[in-house]
């Protein structure tokens, strides 16, 4: 079965940047019209971050012209590359493909904290 393997969560200060990797295996991006990040925060429900979707990428407004989310087919990974990060953006990050047959694939979510 498809797995997503997250990578790249850690602490930063306000303004810092991480970059988000998600390793696909047992498949392949090919069989994927979508994939891309929900962050989960406290108490909270799992929220679109972005995606890239038919080869198009949107982003929620809170992001947009701060987080590029991008993949690389060859290597089966997405990217989600974090710049000028705040606090609100500390939440417990997911990636996650949407097949053309089956059910959505979800990554084990990585840590985002950023500090004021």
């Amino acid at each position: 079965q498809v797995q997503l393997d997250e990578s790249g969560g850690g602490l930063v200060q306000a303004g810092g940047s991480l970059r988000l990797s998600c390793a696909m295996s047992a498949d392949t991006f090919e069989n994927y019209n979508t994939l891309g990040w929900f962050r989960q925060a406290p108490g909270r429900g799992k929220d679109l971050v972005a995606h890239i979707s038919f080869g198009r990428a949107s982003y929620v407004d809170s992001v947009r012209g701060r987080f590029t989310i991008s993949k690389d087919n060859a290597k089966n990974t997405m990217y989600l590359q974090m710049d000028s990060l705040k606090p609100e953006d500390t939440a417990v990050y997911f990636c996650y493909a949407d097949p053309r047959v089956g059910p959505r694939a979800w990554g084990q979510g990585t840590q985002v904290t950023v500090s004021s």
